[in-house]
């Protein structure tokens, strides 16, 4: 990854998981952008997801990491903007392999899903993947396609 900076954010079913994830991606030398929830009081994920969409299509950040109950609602907020790639994931394969085949910026998953070990496992997964290209840039091109135009191809 290029850019040593990340944004990360999560709802109030995540706040506990994304101080550890933040801390931990601090540790490995990344710049965090925190945009929130900063306590467990109820909250709308969609605004959250929002905003960490928004700092990866402005060029703040490359990646995003979103944390809720179970890293479905955020996923599905977060592919409703132009450009984001977003994936829940709750094992180490498929965190790469998004990376890798999918081009995906944003990785999703949930507090009440994984427990810390492993989330910490898949936002390494994650990161340190890269995209592969070849076959797959052609994939990710007709995703931009359809999305471009909200018809099929």
């Amino acid at each position: 990854m290029n850019n040593k900076k990340i944004t990360v954010g999560c709802d109030h079913a995540g706040f506990g998981l994304k101080k550890i994830v933040i801390t931990h991606l601090e540790e490995r030398g990344f710049e965090v952008l925190d945009v929130g929830t900063h306590s467990t009081d109820s909250c709308d994920y969609p605004k959250i997801a929002h905003e960490l969409c928004k700092s990866i299509q402005n060029g703040t950040t490359e990646l995003g990491i979103l944390i809720c109950g179970t890293g479905i609602g955020m996923s599905m907020a977060a592919n409703k903007h132009r450009g984001i790639r977003a994936a829940a994931c709750s094992d180490t394969f498929s965190a790469r392999l998004t990376r890798v085949h999918n081009d995906a910026n944003v990785l999703c998953f949930g507090e009440r899903v994984v427990g810390v070990g492993l989330a910490l496992d898949l936002v390494d997964a994650f990161i340190d993947a890269e995209f592969e290209g070849g076959k797959h840039q052609r994939r990710v091109d007709m995703i931009t396609q359809i999305e471009a135009s909200e018809s099929s191809l």
